[in-house]
C-alpha cells in the first residue's frame, strides 16, 4: 500500500464519513478496485487513523455550536431559565447506550448465529460481512430510501420538536443497524430519523454529529483490539505497525481536511432542503456497488 492508494483513501473517507453516503460502502469498495482487502490488520490500522482524522474534523467544526446549546437558555427578562432547556449531553449519552446495548447484541447474534451456525465461517467475526458487496448494495438501498422519505417529509418546513428521550431512544436504535450493516450511512439514518421526528435541521445535524464523536473512540479501540489480536497471525508485527505509522499520519491530516469540506458541504444541502439529493445518491451508488459485485471486483 503506497501513499497514493493511502491519499486516495483519506479523501474519500473524509468526505464520505461525514456526508450521508456511506463512507463504508465507498472505501471497500476502492480497496477492491486497488487490490487492498478490507477486512486485513493494515487496512484496519489504517482506517483507525481515518476516523481519528474525521473525529478532529466534527470536533473543530461543530464545537462552537454544541457549546452554544450548552448554554441554559435566557427567559425574556434576560436572567437564566433554570427549567425547559434539553438535556444535550444526557440524551447524547442515552442514545449511545441505546446503541452500544443492540449494536453488540446484533454482533453476538451475526458471529455466533449466523456466521458461525448458518454460514459456518470458523471465525465468526462480524467484518467478513465488509466483503460481501450485495450486502453492502442493499445497505446502501435502505439508507437512501430513509433519506428519501425524511426528505419529503422535511421538504419547505423545518421542525418544531426538541430532541426527547423518546426521540434520543429511536435515533440509537437506528445508529445501531449501522455499525455491522457497512452501507448504512450513520449520519444519514440518524439525521433522518430525527427529521421524521420534527427535530429541526440544524438540531438534527447538531445531534446526529455529537453522537458520532461519543461513538467513535469506542469503535476504534474495538479495531486496535482486532488489529492486536490479528496481528500475530497475519505477519504484521511490531516493525510493521510502525511502517504504517508515516502512512496513517498522512491518512489522518487528508481525511481530517476532506471532512471539513464535507461537513460544510452537508450544512448547506441541509438547510436548503436539499437532504432528499443524499437519498438519490445512494440509491444510484447501490447499483455501482451491485455491479462491481457483478463484474467480480
Amino acid at each position: 500500500m503506497g501513499l497514493r492508494e493511502v491519499a486516495i483513501l483519506a479523501i474519500i473517507q473524509g468526505l464520505t464519513e461525514l456526508l450521508p453516503v456511506s463512507s463504508s460502502a465507498h472505501v471497500i469498495l476502492a480497496e477492491r478496485l486497488m487490490g487492498l482487502d478490507p477486512a486485513s490488520p493494515s487496512m484496519a490500522f489504517l482506517l483507525v487513523t481515518l476516523h481519528t482524522g474525521t473525529m478532529l474534523a466534527v470536533l473543530v467544526y461543530f464545537w462552537p455550536r454544541w457549546r452554544a446549546r450548552l448554554r441554559p437558555p435566557r427567559s425574556p427578562g434576560g436572567a437564566t431559565a433554570t427549567h425547559g432547556a434539553p438535556n444535550f449531553i444526557g440524551l447524547v449519552l442515552l442514545a449511545t447506550a441505546c446503541t452500544g446495548l443492540l449494536g453488540l447484541g446484533l454482533k453476538v447474534v451475526i458471529e455466533r448465529g449466523v456466521l458461525v451456525r448458518r454460514l459456518g465461517d470458523a471465525p465468526g467475526e462480524v467484518e467478513h460481512l465488509f466483503r460481501n458487496l450485495p450486502l453492502i448494495a442493499g445497505a446502501l438501498l435502505a439508507a437512501g430510501v430513509l433519506i428519501l422519505v425524511a426528505g419529503a417529509r422535511a421538504e419547505g418546513r423545518d421542525g418544531r420538536a426538541p430532541v426527547t428521550a423518546g426521540a434520543a431512544v429511536r435515533i440509537g436504535v437506528v445508529q445501531a443497524l449501522c455499525l455491522p450493516f457497512r452501507g448504512f450511512s450513520r449520519s444519514g439514518a440518524t439525521i433522518s430519523t430525527a427529521l421524521l421526528c420534527q427535530i429541526p435541521r440544524a438540531l438534527a445535524e447538531d445531534f446526529s454529529f455529537a453522537l458520532g464523536v461519543t461513538l467513535t473512540p469506542p469503535v476504534v479501540l474495538l479495531e486496535l483490539r482486532r488489529l492486536l489480536q490479528s496481528a500475530g497471525g497475519s505477519g504484521l508485527s511490531g516493525p510493521g505497525v510502525l511502517a504504517l505509522l508515516g502512512p496513517g499520519v498522512l491518512g489522518l491530516v487528508l481525511s481530517g481536511l476532506a471532512g471539513l469540506l464535507a461537513l460544510r458541504w452537508l450544512s448547506a444541502w441541509l438547510e436548503q432542503g436539499r437532504w432528499r439529493y443524499f437519498g438519490y445518491y445512494c440509491c444510484g451508488f447501490a447499483a455501482v456497488v451491485l455491479l462491481a459485485a457483478w463484474r467480480g471486483w
